[in-house]
């Protein structure tokens, strides 16, 4: 492996990155998912329909809109991150990460997927 897996006190456990973010379709989401999965900067992606309420430019909304969650590597994130701001489609997307615990085999798995073949 070439990244480096962190694991939790009792072994069996490792962190891995989560980053979400959210579009207008379900085509959108699954150009996107397809996309980071294909360029290796994520191992996974679930995408969700949600109904988001918010308030844009002053005016509240209610819209149905598709959650994309990125599993990926820590080391990783900067990567997907760029590759999502770069190929979204809002003005000003949603791009959050969170760390979070994973089954280390998971975690390494994660962590073989998103490295570059060759």
């Amino acid at each position: 492996m070439n990244g480096e897996i962190h694991t939790g006190a009792a072994g069996h456990d490792a962190l891995i990155a989560v980053v979400t973010t959210t579009v207008a379709s379900a085509a959108q989401a699954d150009r996107l998912a397809a996309l980071m999965v294909r360029r290796r900067l994520a191992a996974c992606v679930q995408v969700e329909q949600i109904t988001s309420h918010y308030r844009w430019e002053g005016v509240p909304h209610r819209e149905v809109e598709w959650r994309l969650a990125c599993k990926t590597a820590a080391d990783r994130v900067d990567a997907l991150w760029t590759a999502l701001a770069a190929e979204h489609p809002y003005e000003l997307p949603q791009l959050l990460v969170q760390t979070v615990r994973a089954e280390v085999r998971y975690a390494q798995w994660v962590d073989e997927q998103t490295r570059p073949s060759g």
